[in-house]
């Protein structure tokens, strides 16, 4: 009778690793679609990041150019700090 269960417990050990492959073999084309449509797709909260990146660097790039050249730079597009 111990000799039947150890042999069970052996086999259910042997066949994890066995059913843990298949598992992810089964998994693995619908993690790729997953992943491929997570690359593809941009959420909203990415495009407003990219929005506001996009404008703080032009809103440096003028205040560099109003702080090289005082003359040429036009009020309205100063920043509120006053640089």
């Amino acid at each position: 009778m111990m000799r039947k269960v150890m042999m069970a417990g052996a086999v259910l050990l042997a066949t994890s690793g066995c059913v843990r492959t298949a598992w992810n073999v089964a998994t693995l084309p619908v993690k790729a679609v997953g992943k491929t449509a997570d690359l593809m797709t941009t959420s909203p909260r990415e495009r407003d990041e990219k929005y506001v990146r996009k404008l703080r660097k032009e809103q440096e790039r003028r205040d560099k150019e109003c702080r090289k050249h005082p003359e040429t730079c036009d009020q309205g597009q100063r920043s509120p700090a006053g640089y």
